[in-house]
């Protein structure tokens, strides 16, 4: 970095012919300009610059060393002014690592509505099953993760939380009978969602104060909510799901089992490498921390370290607003 530093300043004093002329187009004292010339003419070996009272001429190495400085300074413009446009300007490729248990439900309304706001984004999803949800790819530009997040010292910020309820079909519940409290599960087929450690968590069911963790028994775990909220439909058992069900609901598809309760809700984090993002990153982070929970948009960001989230059981569907 210094040695490129003493290349730009000797480039433009070869530019003007002139130590102050070159000081005053670069804003710097002559001072400077002269003490780090000089350290480059050190650090080549030779003499670069024939100084006399009235002009600045290049030498025999000097000519020679100023072609390769030239392009040499310029490319590092360019590279630094196309580094500055990331900075500020949203473009080029954003990879996200997302579950795919959850991209369908919780991410691609979003996605598609940040895409319209920035058409010089271009998209590249990663999307993890349950067994490595909790793992991205290095080459990865932001990560959504869901529940608990592994210690670690990489960035994360709260987006918002799930929150799902539990569904089963009409016609599996008039066969089965509809549950009347949470311990009446224990007696029902249930469909379970495998988590980043490929076991299916217990529910924590919620009404007001009370709480009561039901390991319920999982006959179906699965790790897609999809193919969860199909199984429901099927008649195969009663499932925690989130999203918008009305029309299934409406369908007769699926009812609401034990309305008056609700599923704890699981954080859910956008994590990154580093505090210093470009702008398409910044961009979409801001954007989902605004679509998914308003509340959470201006949270703090922190240090994955000693700071894990706590979450209740699995459930399904997309990020809440509230």
């Amino acid at each position: 970095m210094k040695r490129l530093h003493g290349m730009e300043l000797f480039a433009e004093v070869a530019k003007a012919h002139s130590f102050s002329r070159a000081a005053a187009a670069l804003g710097v004292p002559p001072s400077t300009v002269s003490r780090h010339v000089a350290e480059l003419e050190r650090s080549v070996g030779l003499r670069l610059l024939n100084r006399n009272t009235r002009r600045v001429e290049l030498t025999e190495a000097g000519r020679l060393y100023f072609e390769r400085c030239r392009r040499i300074v310029a490319e590092a413009e360019v590279a630094h002014e196309e580094l500055r446009s990331q900075l500020e300007v949203p473009s080029g490729p954003l990879r996200i690592h997302v579950s795919a248990a959850y991209a369908m439900d919780a991410m691609l309304p979003a996605l598609t509505a940040f895409g319209k706001r920035y058409p010089d984004i271009r998209f590249h999803m990663s999307l993890a099953g349950a067994q490595c949800a909790d793992r991205a790819p290095e080459a990865c530009d932001v990560s959504i993760l869901f529940g608990d997040l592994p210690d670690s010292s990489k960035v994360a910020r709260r987006l918002g939380a799930l929150h799902a309820r539990l569904y089963a079909s009409p016609d599996y519940l008039a066969a089965r009978g509809a549950p009347a409290d949470p311990a009446d599960l224990a007696r029902h087929d249930c469909i379970g969602l495998r988590t980043g450690g490929g076991q299916s968590a217990p529910w924590t069911l919620q009404r007001r104060d009370d709480r009561h963790q039901v390991t319920a028994p999982h006959r179906y775990c699965v790790d897609d909510a999809g193919m969860a909220e199909r199984l429901a439909v099927l008649g195969a058992g009663i499932a925690a799901l989130g999203g918008d069900l009305g029309t299934r609901i409406r369908a007769g598809e699926l009812a609401s089992v034990l309305p008056r309760w609700g599923l704890s809700p699981i954080e859910v984090h956008a994590v990154t490498e580093t505090r210093l993002l470009p702008a398409k990153t910044r961009r979409f982070i801001d954007f989902m921390a605004d679509y998914l929970d308003p509340s959470a948009a201006s949270s703090r960001i922190g240090v994955l370290a000693g700071d894990r989230a706590k979450s209740g059981a699995s459930g399904l569907g997309a990020v809440s607003n509230g």
